[in-house]
């Protein structure tokens, strides 16, 4: 019994160790040779803080910034932890909105979204991403199309020209990767960013 025991007992610890230990630590290290920044979860810096990663979006909600996607995240209610309370960009708990197209309170939403961007840039059509939630619910990027659409209210509230405004965006714009996957996206943060460096200059 023991000579049949001691093999896999023998290959368990052996294959415990290799993938376990030794796979984990190499994969690691050869990360962060090759790619720290990626590694090191892609973090952005003003100056020497750390204010986020592009990897995750952030509530942005004051007039004078870019606005990100909406997001469906929650949290926890405060006074009644039994209940959560919405939490836009809650990387604790990413997740989408579980609403199907017919659902009155996402179409109410929409709609809602949908009329008041209109009414506050002039524009006649909203693109997709101004007004659905990602699968995540922690989208760092949206479509420069989305980014125009800010630039009448980032303009009035910051006292910048428009074109100063749309020539970041279109210098912030990345491309599809490798040139065929996703869309042209603007990551908001470093959009922000750049705007902030915009308007003190």
């Amino acid at each position: 019994m023991i000579a049949h025991l001691r093999p896999a007992f023998v290959l368990l610890t052996g294959l415990t160790v290799l993938t376990g230990v030794v796979y984990p630590l190499a994969i690691t290290g050869l990360s962060a040779v090759a790619l720290p920044r990626q590694a090191g979860g892609s973090l952005i810096r003003a100056g020497d803080t750390v204010v986020g990663s592009t990897l995750i979006g952030q509530s942005f909600t004051d007039p004078k910034w870019f606005h990100g996607r909406p997001s469906a995240t929650s949290a926890p209610d405060p006074a009644d932890s039994s209940k959560t309370v919405d939490a836009p960009y809650n990387a604790g708990n990413s997740s989408g909105s579980n609403l199907g197209p017919l659902a009155a309170k996402l179409i109410d939403r929409v709609k809602a979204d949908t009329e008041a961007l209109i009414a506050e840039s002039g524009a006649t059509t909203v693109p997709a991403d101004a007004v659905t939630t990602s699968a995540s619910g922690l989208d760092p990027d949206i479509s420069p199309a989305f980014a125009r659409l800010q630039v009448k209210r980032i303009a009035a509230t910051r006292g910048l020209a428009p074109d100063r405004i749309e020539a970041l965006i279109a210098g912030s714009v990345r491309g599809r990767d490798l040139g065929i996957f996703g869309e042209p996206r603007v990551n908001v943060l470093e959009l922000n960013l750049a705007l902030d460096r915009l308007t003190r200059s």
